[in-house]
């Protein structure tokens, strides 16, 4: 427990769910004992959970008002959830840390006293610390870790070399002087922390304890892979000096697999079915636009991902949006390959080159409906 008693002092404790209800009951008895220490609010930032998270929780925050609850409906992601949770506290400390049971709130506790003993900003429970314990990670899962720490220690701040997790899900903060950075986080980053500390430009005060990091109460991890996909486009972001829209990135880097999709269908389309140039071109740019428009719909745009119906009328609104640079790019293509040279690669890269921008902007108004 803490070794600090500031009775009048209010701790927010934010915990994002989806499909915890196994889980909360211990985590939030637990969390009750800080009571005796802090005036608490432990704040629940629910993605809409199905399994009955929302209803325990909302029961439970009738009979203590120590608990609120926010549900989200149309929203979701775990980054939107800290933020919105963060924006929501109400407290001059405020924790976050997982629902799961993998994070113990005794670490909790012992990163609150160390903020507050040694006036740090932020206060990071990390996995990589010395005496820190991982019991919650496989060989496979604790080496991807140590592999995204380590660049993105390159990636970030030389005042955050000392920091041994950028990745953690586990840390305190004094909101008031972290809020206004707060705000600007992009919600689609990879990790809330790395998108956070990137954009302090190193001027937070920063200090770490270990963590004894547990496996799961209950149910199973949800890392994808749109998390190691996220990971890459963040920190390509970050080296960009933040300039490059996120979103821009990804789809720059789909488009780069759908160049491959179509150099390999082109030459498919010719050694296989004997087609000429001319003919195996525009299939293999259909065939490429479709391959960019699935993997945007699962990655990219995600957070919009359509499915169903909804995903083959996508996949048309995509083709007709396509059409226009579709059109352009066999053409050019076609007379790069005619006037200039005979080679088909440099023919199809110098009509894949005027398709991007256009691709961009107009799919993801008229397809996903993003800005």
């Amino acid at each position: 427990m803490p070794d600090i008693s500031i009775s009048n002092l209010r701790l927010s404790i934010v915990l994002p769910t989806f499909r915890e209800r196994e889980n909360i009951p211990q985590i939030v008895e637990q969390l009750f004992k800080l009571g005796s220490y802090y005036e608490l609010e432990i704040l629940i930032i629910d993605d809409d959970s199905r399994d009955g998270t929302f209803d325990f929780v909302k029961n439970l925050s009738i009979e203590d008002h120590r608990v609120r609850i926010i549900r989200r409906v149309g929203r979701s992601g775990l980054a939107s959830a800290i933020k919105e949770g963060f924006l929501n506290a109400t407290g001059d400390i405020v924790a976050l840390m997982d629902a799961d049971g993998q994070h113990q709130p005794v670490d909790v506790f012992k990163a609150i006293d160390y903020l507050i003993s040694n006036n740090y900003d932020l206060v990071i429970g990390s996995r990589f610390l010395e005496r820190a314990n991982i019991l919650g990670l496989s060989q496979r899962r604790v080496g991807g870790s140590s592999m995204a720490n380590y660049v993105a220690k390159l990636s970030l701040p030389k005042n955050y070399n000392h920091i041994t997790d950028y990745m953690s899900g586990c840390f305190v903060l004094r909101l008031n002087k972290c809020l206004p950075i707060i705000y600007k986080v992009d919600v689609n980053g990879f990790k809330f922390l790395y998108e956070f500390l990137a954009l302090t430009k190193g001027r937070l005060w920063v200090g770490e304890v270990p963590l004894s990091f547990q496996p799961r109460l209950h149910g199973t991890s949800k890392l994808d892979i749109s998390i190691v996909w996220d990971f890459m486009i963040s920190l390509l972001h970050t080296l960009s000096c933040r300039i490059l829209p996120r979103r821009a990135i990804s789809f720059a880097i789909v488009g780069l697999t759908g160049v491959g999709v179509q150099l390999v269908a082109t030459n498919i389309m010719m050694r296989f079915f004997l087609l000429t140039f001319k003919e195996a071109l525009p299939i293999a740019v259909i065939s490429a636009a479709t391959s960019n428009y699935l993997i945007n719909n699962a990655l990219t745009f995600r957070s919009k991902r359509l499915a169903g119906i909804s995903l083959l009328k996508g996949l048309l609104k995509f083709l007709l949006v396509a059409s226009f640079p579709v059109i352009a790019n066999v053409g050019l293509a076609t007379a790069f390959y005619n006037i200039v040279s005979e080679n088909e690669t440099w023919a199809q890269l110098a009509g894949i080159s005027i398709v991007f921008i256009w691709n961009y902007v107009a799919s993801s108004r008229f397809v996903w409906n993003t800005p």
